[in-house]
């Protein structure tokens, strides 16, 4: 198929020749394409009238703003992203940002065969706290806590608040074992100073679960279980007496 009308004319050719017109500079003839030469941008040195320069200035500067933008957005991108993953009370991720941690923790320890393991905590009669102080203080309680718990894990670890009073930590690296002995340390870290409240002060009291991930085991069904086995320890305890 024939295709009449195509252009003839290279992209640096047009480009010279419409700043030219724009400039009140005549180009070469259409059609015609003139013999290299350096130049800025393409164009020769006698194409670079001072209006031609003007233009090509301003349009260097918009370039610059652009890319100052651009920057600009993709900071306030990234720093919205990371508001979207934390609580809104605690310095800890939220639930859903903690679970997509798992998922990835837990697909690094199937295909390496490296353990790890979720620890849940719930804190008991944590509604005294907030009939009595009042929420501000309840609040409060909840900051100190996620803090703890923060302060007393390794930087690979991870730690979500899940809703309420009720957090979790992602201990990579980490088997059942080692776990337990991991959540006893830090509810004892929660339980070991009372939270002040003004001039009043209230004790912490916690439990925890455990539960090792298993390979292929979906997020949601792991920390689930290690509520259960944290529920299940808070009952045997209260029958204890």
């Amino acid at each position: 198929m024939k295709i009449s009308g195509a252009r003839t004319e290279t992209f640096s050719a047009i480009r010279r020749r419409a700043l030219a017109d724009a400039a009140g500079v005549s180009a070469a003839p259409r059609g015609t394409v003139p013999v290299d030469k350096a130049g800025f941008l393409g164009l020769e040195p006698a194409d670079l009238t001072p209006k031609v320069q003007a233009a090509l200035q301003t349009l260097m500067s918009e370039v610059e703003d652009l890319r100052t933008e651009v920057s600009r957005l993709k900071y306030r991108l990234n720093e919205a992203e990371t508001l979207a993953d934390m609580d809104v009370l605690a310095p800890v991720l939220n639930r859903r940002a903690f679970l997509r941690e798992v998922r990835r923790v837990s697909a690094f320890a199937q295909r390496y065969g490296s353990p790890a393991s979720l620890v849940f905590f719930d804190l008991d009669n944590f509604k005294a706290v907030n009939d009595r102080f009042g929420h501000a203080a309840g609040d409060s309680a909840l900051k100190a806590v996620a803090e703890r718990l923060l302060a007393n894990v390794r930087e690979s670890d991870i730690v979500g608040r899940m809703g309420g009073d009720e957090f979790a930590v992602l201990l990579v690296q980490a088997d059942k074992a080692t776990a337990e002995m991991k959540g006893e340390s830090l509810a004892g870290a929660i339980r070991g100073v009372p939270v002040q409240f003004g001039e009043w002060s209230a004790p912490l009291h916690v439990s925890f679960g455990v539960r090792e991930i298993e390979a292929g085991a979906e997020p949601e069904v792991s920390l689930a279980e290690a509520d259960a086995a944290m529920f299940l320890k808070k009952r045997t305890r209260a029958a204890a007496g």
